[in-house]
């Protein structure tokens, strides 16, 4: 009989400081305390590369940040995202083998396609545990194909729909559909992950960045088919803030995990762009501050670490344990006594509710416990 064991996921991770290993100061002893963790990373790691022109907002990460990520407690990492060719095909290998040389596995990325939807497996005390990751967030180009590299894609289409057809300019619906193959081979890939491992993680870039509450349709869609595939969780990011928690056949569905350590300076001509304003329109709270490492809108602070206690038959248990971000970009682990706690625990019973996604949030001790309205 195995023991259970606890499986931790977090959001995005793009060190940028001297030592990035300062990033994790806070968190460190628990997500070492983890029998498996997972993080989503946001930054090429390399010394090479040249920046691609549609890479919109981007930096190049130092190597170090690897090792950096292996020694915070980091066991698995998702490279499948919006930023994974940024710096070229050359960069994009440098990050991959970065990570493998910090042991580190890395999952959603290959030199072509069937190796970037090729699973991570992690064995701990007879329990086997696989990782599935995908980006739906994807500049041109950045998906890998037969003969090319890149992330494994899980596209989607956007109709417009205009709702009152004899008054032009009017607000229109806003449609969103999974394009069709992309995820019959994802469905295909979880069912074969099922039949080799006790537990399927799903990890998805993807959402709507910096909007509250809202939900693609598409996303719904691809979450209900992965979990009825076989898969028993769906880590989700990209978003930079959080999104709503759903239970769906008992299975967790964490539409965006937010930001966990990202380091975004900021500087006055980075905040004129034009680029920067089309974003921060999103959140009209957002002000940059020149002097902190943290240049993202006030709801950022808040995020979560997932907590999935596993065994031999599967899902045990999953709860949320909540952080809120310094303005030194590092996350910090919130204690029921702070107020802090409470108020993350009610943004994502808001939002999901917002969402209608009919999930409650009570606290269980130092956790928030999830439950099936």
């Amino acid at each position: 009989m195995s023991r259970e064991l606890l499986l931790l996921a977090v959001g995005d991770v793009a060190a940028d400081r001297p030592d990035p290993r300062r990033c994790f100061d806070h968190v460190r002893a628990r997500v070492r305390e983890a029998d498996v963790a997972f993080c989503q990373l946001e930054v090429n790691l390399t010394t090479r590369g040249v920046r691609l022109p549609q890479a919109r907002h981007t930096m190049r990460g130092d190597p170090a940040i690897a090792a950096a990520i292996r020694d915070a407690g980091f066991h698995v990492v998702s490279f499948a995202g919006n930023h994974c060719m940024d710096w070229g095909m050359e960069a994009f290998q440098d990050t991959i083998d970065n990570l493998q040389e910090a042991e580190l596995q890395v999952v959603g990325v290959g030199a072509n396609i069937a190796a970037a939807r090729q699973p991570v497996f992690v064995e701990r005390d007879g329990v086997r545990i696989a990782f599935l990751a995908y980006s739906t967030i994807l500049p041109m180009g950045y998906w890998a194909e037969a003969s090319r590299p890149g992330c494994a894609p899980m596209r989607a289409f956007t109709i417009y729909e205009q709702i009152e057809h004899d008054q032009p300019g009017t607000p229109a619906r806003i449609h969103t559909y999974p394009q069709r193959d992309d995820l019959k081979a994802l469905v295909s890939d979880v069912r074969q992950a099922r039949a080799q491992a006790d537990f399927v993680a799903v990890s998805l870039h993807w959402g709507i960045h910096f909007v509250p509450a809202v939900l693609a349709d598409y996303q719904r869609d691809v979450a209900y088919a992965a979990i009825d595939a076989g898969a028993d969780a769906i880590l989700g990011h990209h978003a930079h803030i959080l999104k709503g928690v759903e239970i769906y056949k008992d299975r967790p569905i964490f539409y965006s995990l937010a930001n966990f350590a990202v380091d975004l300076r900021m500087d006055k001509a980075h905040a004129e762009s034009k680029s920067f304003k089309e974003i921060q329109a999103l959140s009209p709270d957002w002000v940059p501050d020149f002097d902190s490492l943290y240049n993202f809108p006030p709801a950022s602070r808040m995020s979560i670490a997932a907590e999935l206690v596993l065994h031999e038959g599967g899902l045990r248990d999953v709860a949320i344990r909540p952080l809120y971000i310094n303005s030194s970009a590092q996350p910090e682990i919130m204690q029921p006594e702070d107020p802090r706690f409470e108020q993350i625990r009610a943004y994502l019973e808001d939002i999901s509710a917002q969402a209608d996604l009919q999930t409650r949030f009570k606290q269980r001790g130092d956790l928030i416990a999830l439950e099936a309205a």
